[in-house]
């Protein structure tokens, strides 16, 4: 009698588990298009930080970072943060977060 309700419960928190997954998959996807429509970059400077080594290397960071509501900071997110305060000016006064964003959307 107990093997079925062992089951129950791990197949409830497996579920539970599973929609809060994909709950913050969907709010991240929604905050990222979002933001990527707000962008008012040029296309050419969008392009060039698009290509830019740093910020590609940068998104596995920049997801940890986004997932873990900026708990996780990885290095070469932090390249690419001073990579972009550098060359675009609206990026300046931006938050982490925003930029961390950003670089997922690229």
């Amino acid at each position: 009698m107990r093997k079925p309700l062992i089951a129950a419960a791990l197949g409830f928190l497996l579920l539970a588990e599973v929609a809060h997954a994909q709950t913050l998959v969907a709010t991240s996807n929604i905050i990222v298009r979002a933001f990527g429509r707000s962008i008012d970059f040029t296309s050419d400077t969008t392009t060039s930080i698009r290509d830019s080594k740093v910020v590609r290397e940068a998104r596995d960071d920049a997801a940890s970072f986004v997932a873990s509501a900026g708990d996780i900071r990885g290095a070469q997110l932090e390249a690419a943060f001073d990579t972009l305060r550098q060359r675009v000016p609206e990026a300046r006064d931006a938050s982490d977060q925003v930029l961390a964003e950003a670089i997922l959307s690229l």
